[in-house]
């Protein structure tokens, strides 16, 4: 286990941007690589990388995502612990939660969730978020930013410059120090991202917070990456870079959730190394038809360069052509989907071309 470390798990966007993809179900629960749902990445990587206990920070529609971190995850020699509901969950039907403090960023977060987070017996805090798609052990980054003595230690990735904007932009010097953190540049003049997951000593987060704290409600934006991070830099405390080999992907929006997906047919992601907590057999690849498949496709059916998550029904005589069908969802015979999605539970009833709903 990696001693001392206790993860916060960022779980409460409302993911307006996913349209309606988050209708019915909060972000971090969206079905993804026909095999697990968002969530499910940072906790399998907090697991398998010996992490003792990770702590939910969530806000809307908790009742969800508590029930399945509880069926899922919570007998992991991982705890999860559910911040001010802890007790609650473990007690009570947790059917209607506890309304949490009101929240306007991320910083408020690790704020509103202090007591749990900095408990005794933790001296480093790796924040994640719920919904970005990565396999990582973070041991080796853990080791490394214990060495150095960094008061944070934050993912780093080099991506196609054009991209960057999407992002926090990172500025390193040759030994790896970082000199600043823009988030979302509009004239972007380094190709390396945050990939807004870190460490942060407990000591120095907790003096940072408090003196950003001072300066009352209006005095700051209350996020990690546009407050927390840059006062670090700014009072000269060492903040380390460490490079993120492989596949990481933040899903954001509705295109990048469709197309990240189509992604992993080209092998950005071991099928077997994916968390299972939709079925308990690992999504088949598919090479005759390219698709990853967690569903039987029936003589038949056309389906070309797409993904099946479990429990979805494609019926003989369905196309299905480079899109992503959820679980639960019916594509009928005479039916074609065309680049696009097919939303968990839903009948389909004609054609569907494109991301528009």
């Amino acid at each position: 286990m990696l001693d001392g470390v206790r993860a916060g798990l960022l779980a409460g966007g409302l993911g307006e941007r996913m349209g309606p993809l988050t209708s019915r179900v909060c972000k971090p629960l969206v079905p993804y690589a026909a095999s697990c749902r968002l969530v499910d990445f940072s906790m399998v990587n907090s697991v398998r990388s010996g992490i003792p206990e990770v702590v939910l920070l969530s806000l809307h529609r908790e009742a969800d995502l508590v029930r399945h971190l509880v069926r899922h995850w919570d007998s992991t020699p991982t705890r999860v612990h559910f911040g001010p509901h802890d007790s609650f969950v473990r007690t009570s039907d947790f059917d209607l939660l506890p309304e949490r403090p009101a929240e306007r960023g991320t910083a408020d977060a690790l704020l509103s969730n202090a007591e749990y987070l900095f408990a005794p017996g933790a001296s480093d805090v790796l924040v994640q978020h719920a919904d970005h798609v990565y396999l990582f052990d973070y041991a080796p980054m853990v080791a490394a930013h214990r060495a150095s003595g960094a008061h944070c230690t934050i993912g780093v990735q080099r991506i196609e410059l054009k991209y960057v904007k999407l992002f926090g932009m990172v500025d390193v010097d040759s030994d790896l120090r970082v000199r600043a953190l823009v988030e979302k540049p509009q004239n972007p003049t380094s190709d390396l991202i945050f990939t807004a997951f870190c460490l942060f000593r407990v000591d120095a987060l907790q003096e940072v917070l408090a003196s950003l704290v001072a300066r009352g409600e209006d005095g700051w934006q209350h996020d990690i990456s546009r407050d927390v991070l840059p006062e670090m830099i700014r009072q000269g405390r060492p903040v380390s870079a460490f490079p993120i080999e492989g596949y990481w992907a933040d899903i954001g929006t509705v295109d990048r959730y469709h197309s990240e997906q189509l992604k992993l047919l080209s092998g950005a992601m071991d099928p077997s190394l994916l968390p299972r907590t939709l079925s308990s057999s690992a999504p088949a690849i598919l090479s005759d038809v390219d698709s990853l498949s967690g569903a039987p496709i029936p003589p038949g059916a056309v389906v070309e360069s797409s993904v099946l998550h479990p429990g979805c029904v494609i019926e003989p005589g369905a196309k299905v052509l480079r899109s992503v069908v959820l679980p639960g969802a019916v594509v009928p015979a005479g039916v074609t989907v065309r680049d696009s999605l097919v939303l968990e539970n839903e009948h389909l009833r004609s054609d569907r071309d494109g991301l528009t709903f």
